[in-house]
C-alpha cells in the first residue's frame, strides 16, 4: 500500500488543482472595474462549449444551442466559449442590428485562425480579416449588379440545362445534395474564372470537397485527420489558382480577344491610388478560394432544401410550376432565360426566401470587439469575439408566427421586419441576395 501512496498523492494534487482551475474558470463574469459581462458559461477549460455546439449541429438541431441559452441566461446576449475564444452571442433583431451597423465602430470582421490556415496561403495568415472583408465587399457589389448579372443569366441557364440533361434525366432516382454541389462548383468556376472544361473542374472538385468537409473540423493537423486533408486540399487548389492567374495576366498583357470579363479579370485590373495593381497573385488566389467556399455551400444547401420543400408541399409545387411554365411559354424554343425573366419569378423567390429562413445556408458569423461597449446593460470587453446567429430570429414566433410552418407568403409585400431575416447577415441587400441565387 505504501508503494502506491506517492502516486495517489500525485493524483490527488492533480485533481484538486484541476478542480480549482475549473472553479476559477467558472466564476461569475466581471472585470476589475465591476463591469457586468453577459451571463452564461465558459464551459470546460480549453474546449469551452465547442463540443456541445458541434453535437447539436450534427443532430440537425443547431438552434437548440442558442435557444437553450436564451431561455437560461438572456434573450438579448449571452456569453459562451467556442474555438478557444470568449464569445458574446447577440440575439434578436436589435442584436443583429447592432453588429451589422457597428462595423469598425464597435466590431470588425474576425475569422478563426484554424479556418484561415485551412483556406489561405500560410504566409497570408497575418492578413487582417477586416482588410480582407473590405476588399471582397468592394468587389462583390459590382459583380452582383443587375448590369453585370444580365450577362451571366444565360450562362447559368445553359449550364443548368446541361447539368439536368447529363446528371438527372437519365436516372429514376438521384441524390440531390451531391449533384447540387457538383453543379454550383462548376458554375462558380465558370463565373469567377471562366473555366469551361469539365475535366478541369473535376480536377479541382475532389480536393475542394476535402477543404469544405475539414475546414471547420477539430483543428488537429496530423496525417489522416479531416483538418490535415483540408489543408492539403487547399494548398493544391491555391497553387492551381496561381497558374490560372498567371496565365490570365499574360493574356491581359497581350490584349487577347479571348480575355473574359469575369471576377478574376476584375481583380487583376483593379488599381490602387497610385495606379498599381492593388492585389498580388497570392491575394487574388486567397480571395477566389474564399468566394468559392462562400458561394458553394450556401447555394447548394438552398437548392437542396428548396427541392425538398417543393416536393413536400404540393400546393407550393403547383404555384412554382405555374409561374415557371408561364415564363417558358413566353420564350422561343431553346431560348435562354434573361434578366427580365428572373424578375417575373416572384413566387419562386418567396419560396427561396422561406427555404433560407427554415434551413439557413449559414448559421451566422463572428466579429471581434475593437473597443469596450455596452449592450442591454452588459459590457462587451475589447478583444472578445461576438457572434450573430440566424437562430435567434428565423424561428422566433415574435418575428415569424407559427415559425415551423413552411409559408412562402411571409415574403410577399413588404416581407419581414428589418434584421429579422438574415440568411447572409447584414452585408448584402435583399436585392443582392436575390441576385446571388438567380
Amino acid at each position: 500500500m505504501e508503494v502506491f501512496f506517492p502516486y495517489l498523492l500525485h493524483l490527488a494534487v492533480f485533481f484538486i488543482s484541476l478542480s480549482l482551475i475549473f472553479l476559477l474558470y467558472k466564476q461569475k463574469p466581471s472585470d476589475s472595474h465591476g463591469n457586468k459581462h453577459p451571463p452564461g458559461t465558459k464551459g470546460w477549460p480549453f474546449v469551452g462549449e465547442s463540443l456541445e455546439y458541434v453535437k447539436v449541429g450534427r443532430r440537425g438541431q443547431p438552434e437548440k444551442f442558442v435557444n437553450d441559452r436564451v431561455s437560461k441566461y438572456s434573450p438579448d446576449v449571452f456569453q459562451t466559449s467556442l474555438l478557444g475564444e470568449k464569445i458574446a452571442v447577440f440575439c434578436g433583431a436589435s442584436g443583429n442590428k447592432l453588429l451589422f451597423t457597428s462595423e469598425n465602430k464597435y466590431v470588425t470582421a474576425w475569422w478563426p485562425r484554424s479556418m484561415l490556415k485551412a483556406l489561405l496561403f500560410q504566409d497570408s495568415l497575418q492578413i487582417s480579416a477586416k482588410e480582407e472583408s473590405v476588399r471582397i465587399r468592394r468587389l462583390l457589389p459590382e459583380f452582383l449588379k443587375p448590369e453585370a448579372l444580365q450577362h451571366h443569366i444565360p450562362v447559368m441557364d445553359s449550364m443548368a440545362r446541361e447539368h439536368l440533361k447529363t446528371d438527372w434525366y437519365p436516372y429514376k432516382e438521384v441524390k440531390v445534395f451531391p449533384l447540387t454541389k457538383k453543379y454550383t462548383f462548376a458554375l462558380a468556376c465558370r463565373l469567377f474564372m471562366s473555366i469551361k472544361d469539365p475535366n478541369q473542374v473535376t480536377k479541382y472538385s475532389n480536393p475542394f470537397a476535402l477543404v469544405t468537409s475539414g475546414m471547420l473540423s477539430v483543428p488537429i493537423n496530423f496525417p489522416g485527420t479531416a483538418y490535415n486533408k483540408a489543408i492539403k486540399g487547399s494548398k493544391f487548389i491555391l497553387n492551381e489558382l496561381l497558374v490560372i492567374i498567371q496565365q490570365r495576366k499574360m493574356e491581359l498583357l497581350e490584349k487577347k480577344d479571348t480575355v473574359y470579363a469575369d471576377l478574376l479579370t476584375r481583380m487583376l485590373l483593379e488599381k490602387d491610388e497610385n495606379g498599381s495593381s492593388s492585389m498580388s497573385h497570392t491575394e487574388i488566389a486567397n480571395r477566389i478560394m474564399a468566394l468559392l467556399i462562400a458561394s458553394h455551400d450556401t447555394i447548394s444547401t438552398t437548392l437542396t432544401f428548396a427541392l425538398k420543400y417543393i416536393v413536400q408541399y404540393p400546393h407550393v409545387y403547383t404555384k412554382v410550376l405555374k409561374e415557371q411554365m408561364e415564363i417558358a411559354k413566353s420564350k422561343a424554343p431553346d431560348e435562354l432565360l434573361n434578366w427580365d425573366d428572373i424578375q417575373k419569378m416572384k413566387y419562386s423567390w418567396c419560396v427561396a426566401c422561406e427555404t433560407m429562413r427554415l434551413s439557413p445556408p449559414s448559421q451566422g458569423a463572428f466579429r471581434e470587439a475593437i473597443t469596450d461597449f455596452t449592450y442591454a446593460g452588459f459590457t462587451i470587453p475589447k478583444g472578445w469575439k461576438t457572434h450573430w446567429t440566424v437562430h435567434s430570429t428565423h424561428k422566433n414566433p415574435k418575428y415569424f408566427p407559427n415559425p415551423e410552418k413552411f409559408d412562402p407568403s411571409r415574403f410577399e409585400g413588404e416581407g419581414p421586419a428589418p434584421y429579422t431575416y438574415v440568411p447572409f447577415g447584414g452585408g448584402l441587400s435583399c436585392v443582392q441576395e436575390r441576385n446571388m441565387l438567380a
